[in-house]
C-alpha cells in the first residue's frame, strides 16, 4: 500500500461515540481503530485511511466501510458520532 493511503489527520484521532454511547470508535495515530459496541470491547478492529474529509474502514475480517467527517461530526454507516471530549 502507498505511503500516502497510510496518512491519517491528527484532527481525527480520537474516541467517536454515538449520541447515546452504544457505538465507540477509537481512531489511533498508527492508522488502525478499535470499535465498542455496548459492553462488547474491541468487537471490530481494523484500518482506516482518510483522504480530506473521507475515511475508509477495513476490519480485519475484509469487511469496509466509509465515512465523511462534516463540522466536526463523523456520519458513518448510518450513524452519527461526535468527539468524545476528555
Amino acid at each position: 500500500m502507498p505511503t500516502k493511503a497510510m496518512k491519517t489527520n491528527d484532527s481525527y484521532v480520537g474516541m467517536w461515540v454515538t449520541k447515546d454511547g452504544y457505538i465507540r470508535h477509537e481512531l489511533l495515530p498508527n492508522g488502525r481503530y478499535d470499535e465498542a459496541r455496548g459492553t462488547r470491547k474491541s468487537a471490530y478492529q481494523g484500518r482506516y485511511t482518510l483522504t480530506g474529509d473521507h475515511i475508509d474502514y477495513v476490519d480485519d475480517t475484509g469487511f469496509t466501510a466509509d465515512g465523511d467527517f462534516r463540522d466536526g461530526i463523523l456520519y458513518h454507516a448510518g450513524m452519527v458520532l461526535y468527539r468524545e471530549e476528555k
